[in-house]
């Protein structure tokens, strides 16, 4: 069965690499110009999407396809072993009351910006049954982006250093670095109370005067690949999505 990649009408530097690492492997590429699929891209035997989360979804449903993503509690109901630091989900209502800061972001999209807010700081024009994730304030001084498929890491970079991405450093990290990275996410990999999808991608770092600790779990067909090998992201990209 002959993959096909699936893009959307953006070339960013990501889809980019994926598409030169697609071309590589002798697979097909069919970059989306619009909302509805011509005859032709929906008749390909195995579709492998890389997308933009507002386009995403509709374009899955044509295909029969279901997105894998994290559910929306996953990062506050993972042991605080992992994360280091207290998180909850509530709704921006409830987020509304605050009167201290915390850092405030959306479970699994983008619709705002993911930073610190005070209740009366967040942005307007969202339900109040927006979900929403409360997490207390921390200082990463590293953090990490790891593909992972069947509990299998397939390749990672490190994307932030004390908040600035790694890009003009070729996401360069220390043998050191990745000895601890690789021990760290090994535990996590090992602990089948953590529940993962057969392709998912998890962000970890190390928390300033803490320890190692996991930043999110994201879905992978939308996942920045940073400086992570392109050919075995698209490994794992062709698990992320199923049969609907």
């Amino acid at each position: 069965m002959q993959p096909t990649l699936i893009l959307t009408p953006r070339y960013t530097e990501d889809a980019q690499a994926l598409w030169r690492a697609a071309i590589a492997l002798g697979w097909d590429v069919e970059r989306i110009t619009r909302w509805e699929m011509p005859a032709h891209v929906l008749d390909v035997e195995e579709p492998v999407f890389y997308l933009e989360a507002l386009m995403a979804p509709l374009l899955a449903e044509q295909f029969q396809r279901r997105l894998l993503e994290p559910p929306i509690d996953w990062l506050p109901k993972l042991p605080e072993q992992y994360r280091q630091r207290s998180i909850r989900l509530s709704t921006l209502e409830q987020a509304r009351q605050l009167d201290t800061a915390a850092f405030i972001k959306p479970p699994n999209d983008k619709s705002f910006p993911a930073q610190v807010y005070t209740g009366l700081e967040l942005p307007d024009g969202y339900p109040n049954e927006t979900p929403v994730l409360i997490s207390e304030i921390v200082q990463w001084e590293k953090e990490f982006r790891c593909f992972i498929l069947n509990r299998t890491l397939k390749t990672f970079s490190v994307y932030l250093r004390k908040g600035v991405l790694q890009r003009d450093n070729h996401f360069a990290h220390t043998p050191e670095e990745e000895e601890t990275l690789l021990a760290f996410v090994s535990e996590i990999l090992a602990d089948k109370t953590i529940d993962l999808p057969q392709a998912a991608v998890v962000d970890v770092g190390v928390i300033c005067d803490r320890s190692w600790a996991v930043v999110e779990q994201n879905a992978a067909w939308g996942a920045g690949i940073y400086g992570c090998d392109p050919t075995q992201v698209l490994e794992v990209l062709r698990y992320a999505a199923v049969s609907a």
